[in-house]
């Protein structure tokens, strides 16, 4: 493996989200085992700040792929990425909606959803892909990923007229 510039900032950005969206989804489920049914109302307000800024910086990913740092197709990612950053700023925006349930079901399943694909993509960037790890992230990901837009399309349900 060739030591450039690129490398260490895609390993670096891969780490960086791995690391952010374990720790939100570390606190989600610590907060759930302790508080119960409690913590679903008020899941928002503490990782809100983290999820955010990890996914203000998965803009950066539209970047990776026009740069030719990432080799996928760039209007997949672009919805991916896009509906994520819109239904973020529409919690933010509209506190009332953050205390509800769907918030934190929704959190949940989008790191989930990250925490099955960016340890995958640390290893193909250290030349060691896991064909168990490959299987597991496309496997998991096609539930995971219905139950999410699932979860997004009653979000937008639950929004004031």
């Amino acid at each position: 493996m060739r030591l450039s510039f690129r490398h260490v900032y895609i390993f670096s950005y891969n780490l960086f989200q791995f690391c952010g969206h374990t720790w939100i989804l570390a606190n989600t489920l610590a907060r759930f085992f302790t508080f119960g049914q409690d913590a679903l109302a008020d899941t928002f307000y503490s990782v809100g700040f983290v999820m955010s800024l990890c996914q203000l910086l998965s803009i950066l990913e539209l970047f990776h792929i026009a740069d030719g740092i990432e080799k996928v197709k760039l209007l997949p990612r672009f919805v991916q990425v896009m509906e994520k950053n819109v239904l973020l700023i529409m919690v933010i925006m509209l506190e009332e909606i953050q205390s509800k349930p769907v918030v934190c079901v929704l959190l949940f399943l989008w790191n989930i959803l990250d925490l099955l694909r960016y340890p995958y993509e640390l290893l193909c960037m250290m030349d060691t892909p896991s064909i168990a790890m490959l299987w597991t992230r496309y496997t998991l990901w096609i539930p995971l990923y219905i139950l999410s837009v699932a979860t997004e399309g009653d979000h937008f349900i639950l929004l004031p007229p």
